[in-house]
């Protein structure tokens, strides 16, 4: 979150953390991190259970945290949006929760990808992240005037489509396709759901967590997702041969920091 606060400022949005920590244990995280907006303390975990968020089955030490997420706050006091995870490894960036808030912010230099009849960029939300992070890759499509794509669903036709490739390192989540829009072909006297102009295709990506893959980040590594996307691109006079492009996005994974307040302040 750090690393995403100028992000969260030009929004206009501040920030505030809440945790069961003690405020010893906060100032601590603090100064290690140097951390710049609000740590709220809330050892009793009564905030916490007001707002619904307490995992009631944390064990040991981490009995009465809250489960990860965030809370999207309006300045009257009202919850707008929630994001949340059952996991406690689970955990979306800043940069991916911008991303789901305010959809054309994107980090990343927008690499263009050789695709035929169509102009393909990847974009993602982070470039650095650790075990457990949620963050999002997305393939931004855009056609010429007049040139649509079709949309899955669509029968009869040849619609859009993206194959993830699997990895042991990450796991994917649903594809977000955007909505289309209903095209009319009044040669055939049928409606069929397209995409025009320019849209994206995303996938929420999360990092492992598993104590093996966790062992083996040691040192700041490299990790390539890698997919296909298919696509057939018409116009009002033809539609092109289907075509293919292979995709791929570089993310820099860094070691779990497992450094624990000193001991006198640690949870028991």
């Amino acid at each position: 979150m750090q690393n995403a606060r100028e992000k969260f400022q030009r929004q206009g949005l501040g920030l505030a953390a809440l945790s069961y920590d003690s405020e010893a244990i906060l100032e601590d995280f603090t100064q290690r991190h140097s951390i710049e907006y609000s740590l709220i303390a809330d050892p009793k975990s009564e905030i916490i259970g007001r707002y619904g968020v307490l995992n009631a089955n944390a064990p040991g030490f981490t009995k009465n945290m809250a489960y990860p997420g965030y809370f999207y706050v309006t300045p009257n006091g009202i919850i707008k949006e929630k994001f949340f995870e059952a996991a406690y490894t689970d955990r979306e960036t800043g940069t991916s929760l911008l991303l789901k808030l305010f959809p054309d912010l994107v980090e990343g230099n927008g690499r263009e990808v050789a695709a035929p009849n169509i102009k393909l960029a990847l974009l993602q939300s982070d470039e650095i992240v650790g075990p457990g992070s949620r963050f999002t890759v997305a393939a931004e499509i855009s056609l010429p005037p007049g040139t649509h794509v079709y949309a899955p669903g669509v029968h009869g036709y040849k619609p859009i489509q993206l194959t993830m490739e699997a990895s042991p390192d990450f796991k994917l989540l649903p594809l977000r396709y955007p909505d289309p829009r209903v095209l009319f072909l009044p040669v055939i006297n049928e409606a069929v759901p397209v995409y025009e102009g320019k849209f994206r295709v995303q996938q929420d990506v999360v990092v492992s967590a598993d104590r093996a893959f966790i062992g083996s980040i040691t040192q700041p590594k490299t990790v390539t997702l890698k997919g296909i996307f298919f696509y057939q691109a018409c116009d009002s006079v033809k539609c092109y041969l289907p075509q293919k492009s292979e995709l791929s996005w570089d993310v820099r994974v860094i070691p779990l920091d497992r450094e624990r307040s000193p001991e006198p302040i640690q949870h028991k």
